[in-house]
């Protein structure tokens, strides 16, 4: 079953296609699907770090800012 994502990425290629079924067999992707569906997992997998990160430096500044609150006393 094929990702309907992926599909439309693809049909709207037009002019750039040609460079892209390059890319995808100099890379040794079997097929222009193949690639794409690697690029969009590669993209949702950056995504998740980036948002894990962020939440590590949230829970990295929150203790700073409770012990900031509890010095003016």
């Amino acid at each position: 079953m094929q990702n309907q994502e992926i599909v439309k990425i693809i049909e709207n290629l037009k002019g750039r296609r040609n460079y892209e079924e390059k890319r995808a067999s100099k890379l040794g992707f079997a097929s222009l699907y193949d690639y794409f569906e690697d690029k969009i997992s590669k993209q949702q997998k950056a995504i998740e770090d980036e948002q894990k990160e962020l939440e590590a430096a949230k829970d990295n500044e929150q203790p700073k800012a409770a012990k900031k609150s509890c010095s003016c006393c």
